[in-house]
């Protein structure tokens, strides 16, 4: 039975349309779920969105919709997109689904019965787009910060968990665990916020102001707090067959906006409250930024992918944003960092090297790459057969680092075009004596594009696909492939096409 590997994405809020961040994330999962399924292990991928809370309730009166019909259609964009830049989840969460709500109530009812829920009147400051609670500690040289939006007086009676129960617990969990957060800064964050001390967490609105969540199994006056909610599709959705799960998740891949407190407190102190272990590990990434300045839906800032999609197409957006953004930091987008990467990596690097490889062998072997032995191969071909640093491409993905795996890979394609120049196989072919030397120049040529073009699937998975049924292989990718195997037998290829035709500035 092969290894498993579960891996979750943050669950988008339908408030908004899907931007450059969302498909980001999304896109960096499926190339860490793609990378896994190279490895040779059975994955179960899941995403989705989150359904409820006061904004929800809001855009869609405003727009004259029944919430649930106003979700249906907000779910609807992110699942266009996905299918666009070929996310290969496995299982999209929608929170508003019954099996999610009855485990919302199940646990709820688990922590009533265990005593961690608490109902008192609560008086404060109350955000609306984080539609929490917050406290004066919050606030910075005396005012909230932005990503609080409007902060207002409240003072209503409310359930809360205790929370402060499980912070000793937590921090040292996570010490325990060093590699628990990647990338390894963002454990330090974590830490410095469980040494305060923790406030208890309100995880009920009143119907009265917020009819649209999921209500309280032992109080039809309340609904459950959007956050306290979303969390749980993590294990509501990770169900399989009769009683089975596969939580814990190998990865948990979230912005950094959502660590503290909800990611790395939170989560944790559910969890350890209902007795389910944490996961594994979480990957932390930065945002992208437009112009300097974060995406969001407030400021109006927000990049929408389509466009890009029209213009170049999923396989360049998807690596484009997997390449320029370093693990952990923030990364500014532009139109002419999309061309640059576009035309030098993709159209000149990989395009280059796959058409005229393909050409070569149709002109010169009427498209029928040619059989050879090792016994053939020269010390450039050699040279060329060893220079992919699998154990650096390993590292990377398993750290979630796809800009350095690909530079890995991106590396050995460079390799690779420098060899074809080298060799130079349009001279060789004007010498009739040379006709074993080109045979074994284009056999080499075809097996390297063989195993480039399994090394880029988590990143372009549709030019991988269509390298390798050019090449005739029809096996499944996967890493173990990507070694030097060079065939004893002609087998035929098909014709070339452009991978990236050529995008005028």
């Amino acid at each position: 039975m092969a290894e498993r590997f579960f891996l979750t994405t943050a669950i988008d809020y339908v408030n908004g349309s899907p931007h450059l961040g969302h498909a980001y994330e999304k896109t960096l999962a499926d190339a860490l779920a793609r990378y896994q399924r190279l490895c040779g292990r059975s994955v179960f991928f899941l995403t989705g969105v989150d359904e409820h809370g006061q904004k929800v309730q809001q855009s869609a009166r405003a727009l004259g919709l029944d919430p649930q019909d106003f979700c249906d259609r907000q779910s609807g964009l992110f699942r266009a997109l996905w299918d666009r830049l070929d996310i290969s989840f496995d299982q999209f969460a929608r929170t508003t689904e019954p099996r999610h709500k009855e485990a919302v109530q199940s646990c709820l009812c688990r922590l009533q019965e265990k005593e961690l829920l608490r109902f008192e009147e609560h008086e404060g400051f109350y955000s609306l787009r984080q539609e929490q609670f917050v406290t004066e500690k919050e606030r910075v040289d005396g005012r909230w910060p932005e990503i609080f939006g409007e902060v207002v007086p409240m003072r209503e009676p409310n359930y809360f968990f205790l929370l402060s129960r499980f912070g000793e617990q937590i921090r040292r969990e996570i010490e325990s665990r060093p590699d628990w957060i990647v990338p390894e800064f963002r454990r330090n964050e974590l830490l410095a916020a469980l040494r305060r001390p923790l406030q208890e967490l309100c995880i009920s609105r009143p119907r009265s102001r917020l009819a649209w969540g999921i209500p309280l199994p032992f109080d039809e006056r309340y609904v459950t707090y959007v956050w306290f909610d979303a969390l749980l599709n993590y294990v509501s959705f990770a169900r399989e067959g009769e009683g089975g799960t596969w939580w814990p998740a190998d990865l948990q891949i979230i912005g950094k906006d959502i660590l503290v407190p909800a990611h790395g407190v939170y989560w944790p102190a559910i969890l350890a409250a209902l007795g389910l272990p944490l996961p594994r590990r979480l990957l932390v990434h930065g945002w992208w930024l437009n112009r300097g300045a974060k995406m969001s839906k407030s400021t109006g800032n927000a990049i929408d992918p389509l466009p890009y999609l029209d213009r170049f197409g999923s396989e360049a957006l998807r690596y484009f944003l997997l390449r320029e953004m370093t693990l952990g930091n923030d990364a500014d987008f532009s139109d002419e960092k999309l061309l640059q990467r576009y035309q030098s990596d993709l159209a000149n690097d990989l395009g280059n090297f796959a058409h005229r490889s393909l050409s070569m062998i149709a002109r010169y072997r009427g498209g029928r790459v040619p059989g050879w032995i090792d016994s053939e191969a020269g010390q450039s071909e050699r040279e060329l057969a060893s220079a992919f640093d699998e154990e650096a491409y390993r590292v990377a993905f398993d750290q979630g680092d796809t800009g350095t795996g690909l530079a890995v890979a991106w590396a050995f394609i460079g390799r690779a075009n420098r060899y074809v120049d080298q060799a130079a196989p349009w001279k060789v072919a004007r010498a009739p004596a040379s006709e074993k030397r080109l045979d074994l120049i284009l056999a080499i040529l075809a097996e390297t594009l063989r195993r480039i073009a399994i090394l880029i699937e988590p990143a372009l998975p549709r030019s991988s696909r269509k390298l390798l049924t050019e090449l005739g292989v029809s096996e499944p990718p996967l890493l173990s492939r990507a070694v030097f195997a060079p065939p004893r037998e002609s087998y035929s290829a098909g014709a070339p096409e452009p991978l990236f035709p050529r995008v005028e500035g």
